[in-house]
């Protein structure tokens, strides 16, 4: 399997509407959103296309979400932990912070909740996808 490339996601929005090519690495670290580093990236892994988060493990959205609304909570975020940052994290167009009940604010793409799941153990693992049927990668 050829290894995951990830880019800046303001710089893959570009790249994607001119239809180039994804390439080059981008380094990744945490989910906090500090030191002006995006929480989110797009990735590529042959011909998929796909959102993850600094750690390079892919990010999902729940069908049972309404629009900038998350309804997953107790178990359900312990299997799919939210992607959370701390308030001012650097987010490129397309993308906001939906606040949930715990006070933290969750990354959402296009008003959709982003999440990981419990299951993948490394970047490029899309085990979550499909999953119950409302379960899907997050795709840009």
């Amino acid at each position: 399997m050829s290894p995951i490339k990830t880019i800046p996601l303001a710089a893959a929005t570009l790249a994607l509407s001119a239809g180039l090519a994804l390439g080059g690495s981008y380094g990744t670290s945490g989910t906090s959103g500090m030191s002006g580093e995006k929480p989110v990236l797009v990735a590529r892994l042959g011909d998929q296309t796909y959102l993850v988060n600094r750690d390079r493990m892919t990010l999902y959205t729940f069908d049972k979400d309404g629009d900038g609304v998350s309804n997953c909570y107790g178990d359900c975020a312990v299997k799919w932990p939210p992607l959370v940052v701390e308030e001012g994290a650097p987010l490129p167009m397309g993308y906001a912070l939906v606040a949930r009940k715990d006070g933290s604010l969750q990354v959402a793409w296009h008003g959709q909740p982003l999440y990981t799941w419990f299951k993948d153990q490394k970047p490029g693992d899309m085990t979550g996808d499909g999953v119950k049927g409302v379960w899907h990668v997050a795709r840009p």
